[in-house]
């Protein structure tokens, strides 16, 4: 009696996530189509190496990507034509907006974001902010196609990962 609800059933939540993790992956490879704009006050090359460092105000942007530092290193990487960002600042920060319009924020003193593998680490005063939510640590890494993330604390007894969740508004009549 169950069995052919419980086969549609499924089917159509098999097809709903195959639809929605489309979706995400569409959303996420978005910016990546995009210019990088790197703005800066200073630039250093070591072009041997394949190293470009930007120095004092740096703002990297990249469709609804923003990068904000106070020195940024990229890595170029020849034999699979990729970057790697390193970001250091008091702090670093990284928003971007979510699929569904939402702002995602990390800040730390350190951020490095590959873009080809779509992973984010930031580590050092390590916080993650969306919907008014957040989370703490000593380091946190996220997937900004899947929108998963880990968090760990530091070595220290006393750090430890915090997580605030913001409740939703009522709506007042």
């Amino acid at each position: 009696m169950y069995k052919p609800f419980l086969k549609k059933s499924l089917a159509s939540l098999l097809a709903f996530s195959s639809i929605l993790m489309t979706t995400q992956l569409y959303a996420a490879k978005l910016d990546l189509e995009k210019d990088v704009d790197i703005k800066s006050q200073r630039l250093a090359g070591d072009l041997k190496n394949k190293i470009v460092t930007y120095l004092d105000d740096v703002v990297i942007t990249q469709g609804t990507l923003s990068i904000k530092a106070d020195l940024v290193q990229v890595f170029s990487h020849i034999e699979n034509d990729t970057k790697t960002y390193v970001a250091k600042g008091q702090p670093a920060s990284f928003k971007q907006e979510l699929e569904d319009g939402s702002l995602i924020t990390l800040e730390a003193d350190e951020i490095r974001y590959d873009p080809a593998t779509f992973i984010v680490t930031i580590s050092g005063n390590a916080l993650l902010k969306q919907a008014g939510s957040e989370v703490t640590g000593s380091k946190i890494v996220y997937n900004t196609q899947t929108e998963q993330l880990s968090a760990e604390s530091g070595s220290n007894a006393d750090e430890t990962v915090t997580t605030i969740l913001k409740p939703k508004a009522k709506d007042k009549k």
